[in-house]
């Protein structure tokens, strides 16, 4: 896979600042004849001050200080109103009441907001430099300590949308599977800086890490909208075969008050490509569109056999 740079969470809005003036000190992981063990609890001392435990009605799992009064965590295992267990001065655990601001399903984030503020928030990176091979810490607090889990990052790859409709900016994979209660977490570097969020069920068998340059973007529209906005047609579809080769999305029906039937299309036409993207079947119709909402973009459709542009307005899913 190609391993282009992603951007560095720097560049991000004001609501995503990267503080860390609060947090301990970077260790010095290249230091002569440092033992490598002192590097490995420095680096989770430093960020342990900003992972937070999320508190169900069953069991409990982790989330990560995002700024002075936002908390980032998994969104599959967080419900509507959790308690959140928030490390103090003396490192003992303040129970303090969220509230939901949103959750994204497409990248399993959800995102709270602590009354009050007074969070550390996590010190964080891009993913220049992270190659396949780096070592890092899967950090949690599934109970009132804080844990940790050494691995080595299995896979840098590129851009990929998830089964659910989501973008992740990259693909970052570990190689060793999640234990119980570190889903939400933080996956740090040896120092301590976050690479992303600890993730189980985006993507079937893989323990992926939402990199932070992605949650930076979705913690801003969270707080814009309350929700990630989805794309969708108004059309029901199945696969079927193009004429002279490939696949596309046939229409078998159209929601009448849909953004579909308003540019014209209908029962029978056969959706090749959106944008210059290709569709070859429901799927990738979903995933295609679905960054897309508002935005205006030109179906290939097949129609009686002839091919036709339309011009469509994507609406936002309800």
């Amino acid at each position: 896979m190609s391993n282009h740079d992603a951007p560095s969470p720097s560049s991000t809005t004001a609501t995503t600042s990267t503080s860390t003036s609060s947090a301990p000190p970077a260790p010095a992981a290249d230091a002569a004849g440092l033992d490598p063990g002192a590097v490995f609890a420095a680096a989770v001392a430093r960020v342990a001050p900003s992972v937070v435990r999320v508190s169900r009605r069953r069991g409990g799992g982790s989330g990560l200080a995002w700024s002075d009064d936002l908390v980032v965590t998994s969104s599959f295992h967080a419900a509507d109103d959790v308690t959140l267990g928030v490390p103090g001065a003396d490192g003992a655990l303040v129970e303090r009441p969220a509230t939901l601001v949103g959750r994204d399903p497409g990248t399993d984030l959800a995102l709270f907001k602590v009354d009050g503020g007074g969070l550390v928030p996590a010190p964080r990176r891009g993913l220049d430099g992270l190659a396949a091979g780096h070592l890092a810490f899967a950090v949690a607090r599934p109970g009132r300590a804080v844990r940790a889990s050494l691995r080595a990052i299995g896979v840098v790859g590129p851009e990929v949308r998830t089964p659910a409709g989501g973008r992740l900016d990259r693909y970052v994979e570990s190689d060793r599977a999640l234990p119980r209660g570190f889903a939400g977490g933080p996956l740090v570097d040896l120092r301590g800086e976050v690479i992303g969020l600890s993730t189980r069920t985006l993507i079937a068998g893989a323990d992926l890490a939402v990199p932070a340059v992605t949650i930076a973007r979705v913690v801003d529209v969270l707080l814009a909208h309350g929700h990630v906005p989805r794309g969708y047609l108004g059309v029901g579809v199945v696969p079927a075969a193009a004429p002279g080769g490939g696949r596309g999305a046939l229409v078998a029906s159209v929601d009448g008050d849909g953004p579909a039937a308003a540019a014209g299309l209908g029962v029978g036409d056969l959706i090749v490509a959106i944008a210059g993207e290709p569709v070859r079947g429901p799927d990738e119709l979903r995933l295609v569109l679905a960054d897309r909402a508002g935005a205006s973009v030109e179906l290939a459709v097949i129609r009686a056999g002839a091919p036709v542009s339309v011009t469509v307005t994507v609406g936002t899913r309800p």
